[in-house]
């Protein structure tokens, strides 16, 4: 729950610098679980799409902005997101850079959060 607070206040917009592999998997985990516990309580009380787009729209920022740190991560520019509009192939690309471990050196993002 930690790496989720520290994306969402921390670094909200913050684009710049790199996201180790734990920080936005755990970010993902449990922003999904949000997602799917809102959906939920909404689809339970009849309002659908109201409170679960409230909360996806509020996220999406810092959410694209954790995807862009882990490429970074890895040595690889926030315009990589784009390669998942290929589809399948896009996709799995994408899947497999951010499962990557990151650069252990600093990169021209900056140095590697694991040093730190």
């Amino acid at each position: 729950m930690e790496w989720y607070m520290k994306v969402v206040k921390e670094n909200y917009a913050n684009f710049k610098g790199r996201a180790r592999r734990k920080e936005y998997w755990m970010f993902f985990l449990f922003n999904m679980i949000f997602v799917m516990v809102l959906a939920i309580i909404d689809f339970m009380i009849g309002t659908f799409p109201l409170i679960y787009m409230v909360y996806l729209l509020a996220l999406l920022l810092p959410s694209l902005a954790v995807f862009v740190r882990r490429l970074h991560d890895v040595g690889k520019s926030g315009w990589w997101f784009f390669i998942g509009l290929i589809p399948l192939i896009g996709a799995i690309w994408l899947l497999i850079l951010l499962c990557t471990d990151s650069d252990a050196s600093q990169n021209s993002y900056g140095p590697s959060p694991k040093a730190v």
